[in-house]
């Protein structure tokens, strides 16, 4: 990460930071006041959505075969090919779809987040905003929090079904064990909490890679480069937010001992 290796740098990141921060509180207080612009919101909504969903279906899809590839052979050796199902459900809903989902959309959206806002800022279309008295946070800002909170769930739903889909084909073709007992292994591993989980991850993830680049893209100076440094730090930032975020998730969803025992 060169864009954070200087001293100025981690300064003025840990600034950028702070003031992602306060912006994600003001987003907060003009949701609770019902100050957004509905057809901003459907607008980015397809921006995160649909437009995200082929990448992160072909990506589920691969994960899901790649870990049946590494599990099943190991666990067919044990005599515990019927619970490779249920480890890639346990896997997926915990920790790899919400996980992977958001690290496409960050790389995808949370850049383009921060590219468009950090053009208007240095045009001074920010200004001219203000001076036709429209609230640059709710106008552009809200929209893209609340895009992002709605679709990123549903994406890693998407993620989650695809990734096992792949996960059982792989386990059939290759190991000669059956769809049922797959699928039953998954249905015998799986709590609702575990279901539950993904998407609320998912929620969180989605807040978090929206305030960040729009938050950069706010502060952005400096033409037509600050951009571009606003673009690449808002990316790594939101990916370090998600992996930070992930485990206090985790710590919090899944304390205690698993009772994995009597699944099985």
């Amino acid at each position: 990460m060169p864009e954070l290796a200087q001293p100025s740098s981690l300064v003025q990141w840990s600034r950028r930071s702070l003031t992602a921060f306060l912006l994600g509180g003001q987003v907060f207080l003009r949701l609770l006041q019902g100050k957004f612009n509905s057809r901003n919101i459907l607008s980015q909504m397809v921006v995160v959505g649909p437009a995200s969903l082929l990448v992160v279906l072909i990506t589920a899809t691969f994960v899901g075969m790649v870990f049946t590839i590494q599990v099943a052979r190991e666990f067919l050796t044990l005599g515990a090919g019927t619970a490779v199902g249920g480890v890639l459900a346990i896997s997926l809903t915990r920790e790899l779809a919400p996980v992977l989902t958001a690290v496409i959309v960050a790389g995808r959206v949370g850049s383009a987040f921060a590219a468009e806002i950090g053009t208007m800022a240095v045009t001074e279309q920010i200004d001219a905003l203000y001076m036709l008295k429209t609230d640059p946070i709710s106008y552009l800002v809200l929209p893209r929090v609340l895009a992002c909170a709605l679709m990123l769930p549903l994406l890693t739903i998407l993620s989650l079904v695809t990734g096992m889909g792949g996960g059982m084909v792989v386990a059939r073709s290759l190991y000669e064990i059956p769809h049922q007992v797959f699928l039953d292994s998954a249905r015998s591993f799986l709590v609702p909490w575990d279901v539950i989980s993904a998407p609320l991850k998912g929620i969180v993830f989605g807040v978090l890679i929206a305030v960040i680049g729009s938050s950069w893209g706010l502060t952005t100076t400096g033409g037509a480069k600050g951009v571009g440094e606003s673009t690449t730090t808002a990316v790594v930032t939101a990916l370090l937010a998600i992996f930070v975020a992930d485990f206090f998730l985790s710590w919090l969803m899944f304390q205690g001992v698993g009772s994995l025992t009597t699944r099985v």
